[in-house]
């Protein structure tokens, strides 16, 4: 049951998918974009704002993961097996986004009251409540010990998270982020970050504490659910549920002015991945 003060309950929702734009679209434009975003809802130039994005073969690091005794050679590995590398600007930790992996992002106003943050993680558990309520299956929203990336909001099935959800607060902006595996093999996900960590960390006893990847604690909702999931049929899903809540929908890109915000945030993340990764 929708509680009365969920988020979701915009009377609009400006929608920008990026779901669509292939192996050329990069992940530092994502952050950058989001960030952006987070300005323009923060100072009431737009409404509250759906976006959805996928990138192909991408690791996404966390800041932290910048701190390993041996990052250019776990580097090196993701590389060798086909996936970019980038540097969020924010916490977490490594994860895997591919073609089968949904991104969303749901960008509201902070109110003068401030939104709680757990408030803000709600929203995003109610759209997935939402999503999955045709499957009859119940899920958890608490940490998987084991998965790449825990955090309190891992969403998960008899044990098994299929999606991560996570949070940045930025010039009167919140942004709640999911990553959501449709398809293909979640353990297959884990087994290539549990490897990136093996080769960061190697024997060195490291004051920060990575996570031990058990592969077998991540699936994809098609595995969970044994239905063949898309992104489309995902996003046609999400997009009926805000409309059923009664937002009034407006797809979009980015304005001009926007677009100026935006190059300023892009270079940030060129120039953090180039001091993090060296490239």
């Amino acid at each position: 049951m929708l509680q009365l003060d969920s988020l979701l309950t915009q009377p609009k929702w400006r929608v920008i998918d990026q779901s669509t734009l292939g192996s050329l679209f990069e992940a530092k434009q994502s952050f950058a974009i989001d960030d952006t975003l987070c300005a323009s809802v923060g100072k009431n130039s737009s409404p509250a704002t759906l976006r959805s994005w996928v990138h192909h073969q991408t690791i996404v690091l966390g800041i932290q993961d910048t701190k390993l005794p041996h990052l250019q050679e776990a580097v090196s590995f993701l590389h060798s097996k086909g996936y970019h590398v980038i540097v969020r600007n924010s916490g977490g930790l490594a994860v895997v986004l591919d073609q089968d992996v949904l991104n969303l992002s749901l960008i509201f106003p902070d109110t003068e009251k401030g939104i709680d943050i757990n408030r803000g993680y709600d929203a995003m558990v109610d759209l997935i409540s939402y999503l999955l309520a045709e499957y009859d299956v119940t899920f958890e929203a608490r940490e998987i010990v084991g998965s790449y990336c825990p955090g309190s909001y891992d969403l998960s099935i008899n044990g098994k998270k299929f999606a991560g959800i996570s949070q940045r607060r930025l010039r009167g902006g919140i942004a709640v982020q999911i990553y959501l595996c449709v398809s293909g093999s979640g353990s297959d996900r884990a087994e290539i970050i549990k490897q990136f960590y093996e080769r960061g960390k190697g024997e060195v006893q490291t004051k920060i504490s990575f996570p031990t990847i058990v592969p077998s604690t991540m699936a994809s909702l098609s595995e969970l659910l044994h239905v063949n999931l898309t992104i489309p049929t995902i996003m046609f899903s999400v997009l009926t549920t805000l409309k059923k809540l009664g937002g009034q929908l407006e797809t979009s890109q980015l304005t001009e002015s926007e677009l100026f915000v935006y190059e300023e945030n892009m270079k940030r993340m060129v120039d953090r991945n180039e001091k993090a990764l060296g490239m």
